[in-house]
């Protein structure tokens, strides 16, 4: 068919009329923050095999990301429904027990990117020390698993 035989669409919404990103918000919303995790985990593995020696990358700032991790996991196991108390009235505490229980999945997810940064200031950059490789990958492994950790929680829809 020639190009200028192909009907135009007459506004936006008769051109995406076909496409409901509805339906796979969910899909693309896992994915990302899968990826990002990925990402993540893989630039601090990359680290960790160029440098093996605890002089150059120490083995405890690994500590950053099994915290980041654990809050990314404390944050996306409570759901909107637990939140408002629709579908969570028993257990612990109700849903005052699953605000408490999301907010300190927060504030592990923010302490562990806020000791990232303290980590490649305080560790790397400040000292000028010669690979600065392994503070950029600890940061950089706490910031992309903060950032999946929030698009899996806000990027779904939960009422399928």
């Amino acid at each position: 068919m020639p190009v200028c035989c192909i009907p135009k669409p007459e506004s936006m919404s008769q051109l995406c009329e076909n496409c409901d990103p509805g339906e796979r918000r969910n899909i693309i919303a896992s994915i990302l923050a899968g990826g990002l995790f990925f990402t993540g985990w893989w630039f601090v593995i990359d680290a960790a095999a160029q440098f093996p020696s605890d002089d150059q990358f120490k083995h405890a700032y690994h500590v950053c990301g099994v915290i980041a991790t654990i809050g990314m996991f404390m944050v996306n196991t409570v759901t909107s429904g637990q939140m408002r108390g629709d579908t969570y009235t028993d257990g612990c505490m109700g849903p005052y027990g699953a605000r408490i229980w999301l907010f300190l999945g927060f504030v592990l997810s923010f302490g562990s990117l806020i000791a990232a940064c303290w980590i490649l200031f305080g560790g790397y950059v400040m000292p000028d020390m010669d690979p600065q490789w392994p503070g950029v990958a600890i940061f950089l492994q706490n910031m992309f698993i903060f950032f999946g950790s929030i698009i899996y929680k806000f990027g779904r829809v939960e009422e399928f």
